[in-house]
């Protein structure tokens, strides 16, 4: 994290990062958007396979991580975004929501895509937090 900007950028060491030009987080102000992010491990080896309820479990893991150290924590999503890339399985995804979710709802959406960047991906979640 860089903090000599009016815009701090975070970064985890993701190989996408660099090739695609992005970072996991943006701060600007009191206001913080975390990129759509997908059930991955460190190697980037896609987490649960198969498993809706835990692709969405390890997608709030890593938001979480990430907004603790943008100096945040899930109290401070004020909006989530779901992409999956099957909707007759929502339930599976919105139990995941709830319970990392649940005391403090945000404003949400989930959304069927055609595909995630890896076919045994089923759900990214991007989110937008705000700090008071």
């Amino acid at each position: 994290m860089d903090n000599s900007s009016p815009i701090v950028r975070h970064f985890t060491g993701t190989p996408w990062e660099p090739q695609v030009g992005y970072c996991r987080a943006v701060r600007a102000g009191n206001q913080i958007f975390i990129s759509g992010t997908a059930p991955v491990d460190a190697a980037g080896n896609t987490v649960a396979p198969g498993d809706g309820y835990g692709q969405a479990k390890r997608c709030f893991q890593i938001i979480r991580e990430t907004l603790q150290a943008m100096g945040a924590d899930l109290s401070n999503i004020v909006r989530s975004r779901m992409y999956v890339t099957d909707i007759s399985r929502w339930q599976e995804y919105g139990r995941a929501h709830q319970e990392a979710m649940g005391a403090y709802p945000p404003a949400t959406a989930m959304v069927e895509v055609r595909a995630l960047i890896d076919p045994d991906m089923l759900i990214e979640i991007e989110v937008d937090a705000l700090l008071f």
